[in-house]
């Protein structure tokens, strides 16, 4: 048989057989800020390679090393283990500026980040936000608000402009960038203009920003590589721990979450596949991560949000406030029903819930176990946000514990009501009853995990 795979690609019905290795995928199972860069910081310890499929630098994952604390929104978080790969796949857009000054600003906070050019790989066919992306999603947001009486409450970092751009077919990416200069400038003075043209107070110094690109290009030349490659070579050469670290949350997906109120990409585990060009039988371990409560940023439905005392108790002791834009985030009780249509989505083979301890004050627990709308439980989860909107909760009380539960490490040490909160969870959702160690060293073989913190 004529070999035309090329370099570290087998041939024929050879490589169909052969599986490779698994990727382990971590996902937001809420509207973000689940907890999911503490997760991924956990995993990648004991991983070889950590990737970003989809969305920009409108995400925010904290993690603390060594009393740092490291803010990411771009860069995988998994950057900062020093044995780590960090991969940028191609469904992820890119602000080249936000990246060095992420990059920058982490630098200076600690020993982490020593290194990361040498340990950063971009896919080629990831594409670019320019600085004009950004001011659009500015005036978008402004013509809505005037328009129609309320915005979306983007992070105006660009997102959904280079999305658009994207889809429009016009959007350069990074191989452009990286090939021919004279023929991305070129390009880029086009979709300039276009942009220009649809916003006319949109203030564009095109030269300008052509000159600051091109230095750009010089310092992320050396980290640009085919992504499909990549990852088939990861895939199948020697035994490798590939870790995915998911941005955004599945309700913020853009064809699956409370749209419009969602982000422009796909955040549940389909973008996982088309973000990083792999096919579907490398995923293996799939873990949802579910805050004990729900949180949400900006505008949009919430059917347990609790604006009153509740809502602020949790929202104070939850130090909820967002990584990216520093908004205070809306908190109400844990919403099973939209948990139940994220799980039914994602095939979630593991789930981690964070935050428990935040309930540690209350008394007694509300979980929202169904929908009502005119009196009659509804079925589902609805697509239409002013349905969800007007849907009634039905909730289920639990006891509290009230007991300080922050030093509690294995399922054995939680007093018995916060145990029966976490198998209620369980019941309720219909995953395996075998709640193990909420410890890193149990939670690959457990089929369910807790991580308390």
């Amino acid at each position: 048989m004529a070999e035309h795979g090329g370099p570290g690609i087998p041939n024929g019905e050879c490589a169909a057989r052969r599986p490779g290795n698994r990727v382990t995928v971590v996902l937001g199972a809420q509207w973000g800020d689940e907890g999911k860069g503490k997760v991924v910081d956990l995993l990648a310890q004991d991983a070889d390679i950590v990737c970003r499929c989809q969305g920009g630098n409108n995400a925010g994952h904290t993690v603390v090393v060594d009393a740092v604390e490291y803010d990411f929104h771009l860069l995988p978080s998994g950057i900062i283990n020093p044995k780590v790969t960090a991969f940028i796949g191609n469904g992820v857009v890119i602000h080249l500026p936000g990246l060095f000054e992420e990059a920058e600003k982490n630098l200076k906070k600690g020993k982490g980040m020593e290194g990361w050019e040498k340990r950063l790989i971009i896919s080629d066919r990831a594409h670019i936000v320019f600085d004009f992306h950004q001011a659009a999603d500015g005036i978008q947001e402004q013509q809505r608000q005037e328009q129609a009486g309320k915005n979306l409450g983007t992070t105006k970092k660009g997102i959904g402009p280079v999305y658009s751009s994207k889809a429009a077919r016009s959007g350069l990416r990074m191989c452009d960038l990286v090939s021919d200069f004279d023929e991305f400038s070129e390009r880029f003075k086009v979709l300039a203009n276009q942009y220009k043209a649809v916003y006319p107070t949109l203030k564009i110094d095109i030269e300008g920003e052509l000159e600051k690109l091109k230095g750009y290009m010089e310092k992320v030349k050396p980290m640009v590589r085919d992504g499909v490659y990549f990852m088939y070579e990861a895939l199948h050469g020697p035994p490798k721990k590939i870790l995915v670290e998911g941005a955004n949350a599945a309700l913020l997906d853009i064809d699956f979450g409370t749209y419009p109120f969602v982000t422009s990409s796909n955040c549940t585990v389909g973008g996982v596949c088309t973000g990083l060009g792999m096919p579907p039988q490398n995923i293996g371990e799939v873990y949802g991560v579910v805050k004990a409560y729900t949180t949400r940023v900006g505008i949009g439905a919430f059917p347990t949000e609790q604006d009153n005392e509740i809502g602020e108790l949790l929202q104070q002791r939850g130090k909820e406030f967002g990584v990216t834009t520093g908004r205070k985030r809306r908190c109400g009780w844990l919403d099973l029903v939209s948990l139940r249509y994220v799980y039914m989505i994602n095939g979630f083979t593991a789930l981690a819930l964070t935050k428990l301890d935040i309930l540690d004050v209350f008394q007694e627990i509300k979980v929202g176990v169904a929908y009502k709308l005119d009196g009659e439980i509804i079925p589902h989860f609805p697509a239409n946000h002013e349905v969800l909107n007007k849907v009634e909760v039905q909730y289920e009380t639990l006891p509290g514990w009230v007991t300080d539960i922050s030093n509690a490490r294995t399922f054995d040490e939680l007093p018995v009501n916060a145990q029966n909160y976490v198998r209620f969870i369980e019941m309720e959702l219909g995953v395996p009853e075998s709640i193990e160690d909420p410890s890193l060293e149990d939670c690959q073989s457990a089929d369910t995990s807790v991580f308390i913190h």
